[in-house]
């Protein structure tokens, strides 16, 4: 009898760039999953992402598709991520526009990023929403409790200053770590919290 060896499966995950600004956030999240090849990495980019990766990087649209497996026009709603049959283990929207957290708060699905948030909901998958927004008022806020109360993630980048941060890399690691731990990925992209 022949038994097979166990493999370790790479889950994966569908990564959301929307129109906020911080689209860097999302494309270092890119390079990481990337570099540590700890998941296979489906990428919706709204049209505004695709604005933003233009107005705030020295990226190109090509190199950042470049960084996942698999790239999904954000219109075609017939995509596979779009149904709740395809194996999908979490998305995670870094960064997370208010109109796009609005529109998932309240299952307007007439995008595919929106449709895929959706379907994590509804399939109880992990959904991470990273909202780049301040300050808040209380339509923003009940949106995200109506969120979280569904156990989605509200998770704001604010990176940690315990670890003396020398650089925005360094800012931007601290988030994307977070995020890689919300996922159990390991990684070394910030220092922990000790205390001395």
């Amino acid at each position: 009898m022949v038994i097979a060896k166990e493999q370790k499966i790479k889950p994966h995950i569908i990564v959301g760039l929307s129109g906020a600004s911080g689209v860097i956030y999302g494309i270092r999240l890119l390079e990481a999953c990337r570099e540590l090849a700890c998941c296979h990495v489906h990428l919706i980019c709204t049209k505004q992402a695709k604005q933003n990766i233009q107005l705030e990087t020295n990226y190109t649209i090509e190199q950042v598709n470049e960084l996942a497996d698999y790239v999904y026009d954000n219109e075609n709603l017939a995509s596979s991520v779009a149904s709740g049959s395809f194996p999908i283990d979490g998305m995670v929207v870094l960064p997370c526009s208010i109109k796009t957290l609005s529109a998932i708060a309240h299952s307007y699905t007439n995008s595919l990023l929106i449709r895929a948030a959706d379907v994590c909901r509804k399939e109880r998958r992990k959904l991470i929403l990273a909202p780049r927004e301040m300050p808040l008022h209380t339509g923003h806020l009940e949106n995200m409790l109506r969120l979280s109360r569904d156990n989605c993630i509200i998770m704001p980048p604010s990176p940690g200053f315990y670890h003396m941060p020398t650089s925005i890399d360094d800012l931007l690691n601290h988030v994307v770590g977070k995020v890689l731990d919300l996922f159990h990925f390991e990684h070394n992209l910030y220092q922990r919290w000790k205390t001395k």
